[in-house]
């Protein structure tokens, strides 16, 4: 038995999961919240279904990494740290240097540093992981896991912009996309579950949560996928803004006195459904008050407005759809977003059987049985994909 430790870090999260390898069986996970503000929480589930919480002020990244090995030991899961054969990581940009996860030396976290401008919200905070396992865990193999590897190879038609071909050769102006490890696991889940190869298949993936992004395959690959240059791109999202007209950026930059940066900022951080609805950013705040607040229901509208013209689009390009997917916070527990979704593509022969779509966090079919188009939700499962990826490159 290897044990296999999967870190999966964002900007004020900390997610991990620790799986007995080659069985695929999960010993742990946990998750840190809050990182580095008051009322930090750090919680604990182990495989029996015991759970632990502790609530601390200010957590820090290193004292997180730090708690998860502690608390591993403390709780009677490892005896010694040494244990753990190998650590890998989810980083968000690997631009095109990285078309497969990698095994990290000196030069990789070089590489995964400088490319910061791709991922300026996640690339940090990883490659920062990245060096205090290192120094927690000196003797495991450590294997960086690439979001953007999966559209590496996408076709120029869709990973190029329509502008100047000398900025992609020079600055590596192009679509990167987002979600990749998730859009991967699901995908060949769908295929497993439908038992089918991924390579008969045409699939959408939907990812739908605090950020979101559709992905569409072809032939087993990533033919397209809504998120751009940087996961800002696309379709709208909890805070972010998704798709708009770049002029408009700059005119509301002028409006508002403010620089670039600080707009990108703002539709980054203030946009999408909480700057629509002026309430939440949370899908599920804005069903509870769609009813007396009108701009709850039209931030839910536009939602799946730009989901659907994606959706679309995608089916055009890949010339029909065998199946479209649902995964992700809101496509794994939004039982109405789910159905006014389908509803909308209902030309397409999408459908949704109501009784079969009623739950939350589960896999099914819920699509009826005679429909031409499967629809399913399946969980994703990023960690999952990320320790196949360390004892494949890491031979453990």
């Amino acid at each position: 038995m290897t044990k296999v430790l999967a870190i999966n870090a964002g900007s004020s999260t900390l997610k991990w999961k620790l799986f007995s390898m080659p069985d695929e069986t999960v010993i742990a996970s946990g998750l840190v919240d809050r990182l580095n503000l008051p009322g930090s929480i750090f919680k604990v589930k182990l495989a029996n279904g015991q759970k632990y919480t502790e609530t601390k002020d200010n957590i820090t990244n290193k004292l997180a990494a730090a708690m998860v090995l502690t608390r591993l030991k403390t709780y009677g899961i490892l005896d010694h740290l040494s244990e753990i054969a190998g650590v890998g990581h989810r980083i968000v940009a690997g631009g095109e240097l990285f078309k497969d996860s990698a095994v990290i030396t000196p030069l990789v976290l070089k590489q995964i540093k400088a490319l910061k401008d791709y991922a300026p919200l996640h690339n940090p905070v990883q490659a920062y992981y990245i060096e205090v396992f290192q120094q927690l865990l000196p003797e495991a193999q450590e294997v960086a896991v690439f979001d953007t590897s999966l559209y590496a190879d996408m076709p120029a038609v869709n990973y190029l912009y329509s502008i100047p071909y000398e900025y992609y050769e020079n600055f590596g102006a192009r679509k990167y996309g987002a979600h990749g490890t998730s859009h991967r696991y699901v995908s060949a889940r769908t295929a497993e579950i439908l038992g089918k190869p991924l390579k008969d298949l045409k699939l959408v993936t939907l990812h739908l949560g605090s950020g979101s992004s559709v992905t569409a395959f072809d032939h087993g690959k990533a033919l397209d996928t809504s998120m751009g240059f940087t996961p800002l791109a696309g379709v709208m999202m909890g805070t972010r803004s998704g798709d708009i007209d770049p002029s408009l950026v700059g005119y509301l930059a002028e409006k508002l006195d403010v620089t670039m940066p600080k707009m990108i900022d703002i539709l980054n951080h203030k946009s999408g459904l909480l700057g629509v609805s002026e309430l939440s950013p949370d899908q599920r705040d804005l069903e509870k008050t769609q009813a007396e607040r009108p701009k709850s229901k039209l931030a839910l509208d536009m939602f799946v407005n730009r989901v659907v013209r994606y959706v679309g689009s995608y089916v055009a390009e890949l010339g029909g759809l065998d199946a479209l997917v649902f995964t992700a916070g809101s496509g794994e527990n939004g039982i109405a977003m789910r159905q006014a979704i389908a509803d909308k593509l209902s030309y397409l022969g999408v459908a949704i059987d109501p009784a079969k779509n009623d739950f939350r966090g589960e896999e099914h079919i819920v699509s009826p049985d005679d429909a031409p188009v499967k629809v399913l939700v399946v969980p994703t499962n990023e960690e999952l994909m990320i320790v196949r990826d360390v004892m494949r490159l890491g031979k453990l």
